[in-house]
């Protein structure tokens, strides 16, 4: 019994690092899996992890339910942080819908229950399926794993309210909106030259409607556009998952005090 319980004490705290991984985490957290099996998946990883990281000998006391609240959180800050660099594809899908004029027509996303753009549904579905090709799904696992590298299971207090953090998630929300820019610019760009062409030809066409003209021309120029642009795409969501590895191990060095 009394080597049972630094065994069980150990156990606990890294199914707590993982378990606030996984509820936040791309993919992992996609509601269209059931909780049941999250959770098992989740008790399973941290049974695998008891025996491949060498844990300090802990026992279950009043500083035992600080390290469970640490555990939780820094499980929760590398979630997060992998899911701000994903919302940038939704982010571009939303850009681009707003100029196709798809924006009246949002969908529920699955995953937050929350409305979002059909494109950047769309986006989402494609990146999901390009992260398990690519199998990036391995990469985040490796991430969490090496996570008690850099952040200790027995280290007390992390550095969370950090100027660095708040600096590092500052630059973080801004590479978002810059790649998000990027993977819509040139549908963007190609519907706004539309736009100035309908303007022209309503001012020299005025029995034209253009209003009824011009949303069919829109879409499809959009589609065109975006057929064309697909390889481009791909390329970007292969660079955001490395931006999202790079993101999760400057945070985990940060949290470290490295």
């Amino acid at each position: 019994m009394e080597e049972l319980l630094p065994s069980l004490a150990v156990y606990l705290l890294i199914l707590t690092r993982v378990t606030a991984f996984i509820v936040t985490v791309p993919l992992f957290s996609y509601r269209a899996i059931p909780t049941t099996q999250r959770i098992l998946f989740a008790a399973l990883l941290a049974w695998f992890m008891v025996y491949t990281i060498d844990a300090p000998d802990l026992q279950i006391d009043g500083t035992y339910i600080l390290l469970i609240l640490k555990e939780a959180t820094v499980g929760l800050y590398i979630g997060v942080i992998a899911y701000i660099v994903m919302s940038a594809i939704q982010i571009a899908g939303g850009f681009i819908d707003f100029q196709m004029g798809f924006a009246i027509a949002n969908v529920i996303d699955p995953q937050t229950g929350a409305q979002s753009p059909l494109l950047g549904q769309f986006f989402n579905v494609l990146a999901m399926l390009l992260l398990l090709t690519l199998n990036a799904h391995h990469m985040l696992l490796d991430g969490i794993f090496y996570s008690y590298r850099f952040v200790p299971m027995d280290m007390l207090w992390p550095a969370f309210g950090e100027e660095r953090l708040i600096e590092f998630v500052a630059r973080l929300f801004m590479t978002t909106f810059a790649i998000a820019f990027q993977m819509s610019i040139p549908i963007v760009a190609t519907l706004f030259l539309v736009d100035l062409a309908l303007g022209i030809t309503a001012r020299t066409v005025p029995q034209l409607n253009i209003f009824v003209v011009g949303f069919p021309i829109k879409i499809g120029v959009s589609f065109l556009v975006l057929v064309t642009m697909f390889t481009v795409m791909i390329s970007m969501m292969r660079k955001l998952f490395e931006i999202m590895m790079s993101a999760m191990r400057d945070l985990m060095i940060i949290l470290g005090g490295g």
